[in-house]
């Protein structure tokens, strides 16, 4: 990238993450260790949950979730349109059956009278997607389950940092599952949590190496034992301590990184506030009654004022210098799904109609308001100049 291409989603990494990481190199262990036993210490704190496991994806944590509840063969799992591809796929790795719903039209979020209308004898669980940072409406959708005896797993992805009222996104003790890969608000490059009850999290861990009952840092560290037992059959999820180091100091900093994300978001609402009552786009919305995360910063392009589209736009921000991205494409938008599940634009048609405005626009801790600037005049200039 040039010096003047403002990236989409850069990680806020410095030289004290470098140094962890050369510590952790240097320490003579590098895969699953004291580290990450320090890291989920950390995170569980961070987000208050019951109990924590850190492991090498929000997949994974997704995935072992589903198998440590039980989920499997013959049960139906409702999953919302807009997200990314891995919450479906972890419904069909437990061999489930994935069930889209329809979105929110404001945050794009689960919507959950969707989700009551989809509800069947064979359902088990709801697996909500806290969109962009932005919490889920969790007391409809926990009113849902307690009513029919389903299982809760949110994917929250984008929301480490978020909170529905009051409480942080995983402090409860249902399975919520979080995400750092490169993008994300905490960055371990590739990593992931999963929080919820004693007994679950328990459950996971054992699956998440192999159903070893016993890790190498406890088979090997002084006084340790060699001898383990493979009590189940599991994966190899874990997280490594080159990771955990990584994420040890974005830990330490994380709060600092939110508020500079609240920052970038003011600039920008400030400065397409104009663009947004002149019915050329919607900005993001920020109920009341949460702590956005501010994953993401996803604009709404109104088409109909426009005689350019979505992709039009994205093409000349990057002619000017600006990377952005689309989240998502639908999940019944990718030939996997339609071709295994028969899904339609018409089963989601809140969803179907976003899918072509949505534009993310680039968000980051680093983010400086000259840039933020830069952002705004090249979108509002290709906007006006695209206006019917």
């Amino acid at each position: 990238m040039s010096d003047d291409f403002i990236a989409f989603a850069p990680p806020d990494i410095g030289d004290q993450e470098v140094a962890a990481v050369v510590d952790a190199l240097r320490s003579g262990w590098v895969t699953r260790g004291p580290r990450c036993a320090q890291f989920e210490e950390a995170a569980q704190a961070l987000v208050q949950a019951p109990a924590a496991l850190a492991v090498n994806s929000g997949t994974a944590a997704m995935h072992l979730a589903l198998e440590a509840a039980g989920i499997g063969p013959g049960d139906e799992v409702i999953v919302p349109a807009m997200t990314f591809c891995s919450t479906a796929l972890v419904v069909e790795h437990v061999r489930a059956t994935p069930v889209l719903v329809d979105v929110e039209v404001d945050t794009l979020n689960i919507d959950p009278t969707a989700v009551e209308r989809a509800i069947t004898p064979k359902t088990r669980a709801i697996m909500p997607v806290h969109f962009a940072g932005h919490p889920v409406d969790l007391d409809a959708i926990h009113a849902l389950a307690q009513a029919h005896g389903l299982l809760v797993l949110e994917d929250a992805a984008h929301a480490i940092g978020a909170a529905w009222r009051g409480a942080p996104i995983g402090s409860g003790p249902n399975p919520v599952a979080f995400s750092f890969y490169a993008t994300k608000n905490l960055c371990t490059g590739e990593g992931g949590l999963l929080t919820g009850s004693d007994e679950l999290v328990a459950r996971a861990r054992l699956l998440s190496l192999h159903g070893m009952d016993r890790d190498a840092w406890r088979r090997y560290e002084r006084g340790g034992r060699w001898r383990y037992d493979v009590a189940a059959s599991g994966w190899k999820y874990n997280m490594t301590d080159i990771q955990a180091a990584l994420g040890l100091v974005q830990l330490e900093r994380f709060e600092q990184m939110q508020a500079a994300r609240r920052t970038v978001v003011s600039w920008y609402r400030e400065r397409l506030a104009g663009a947004a009552t002149g019915d050329l786009l919607s900005l993001p919305s920020e109920r009341p009654d949460v702590i956005h995360a501010w994953h993401l910063f996803v604009i709404q392009l109104n088409l109909a004022a426009l005689k350019i589209d979505r992709d039009a736009v994205i093409e000349q921000m990057s002619a000017a210098g600006i990377g952005t991205s689309v989240h998502f494409i639908p999940l019944h938008q990718h030939s996997h799904f339609r071709d295994t599940h028969g899904w339609q634009a018409s089963d989601v048609p809140v969803c179907e109609v976003a899918a072509d405005r949505v534009l993310s626009l680039p968000l980051h801790p680093r983010l400086q308001e000259n840039q933020v600037d830069r952002v705004c005049d090249a979108l509002l200039d290709i906007l006006e100049r695209g206006r019917r």
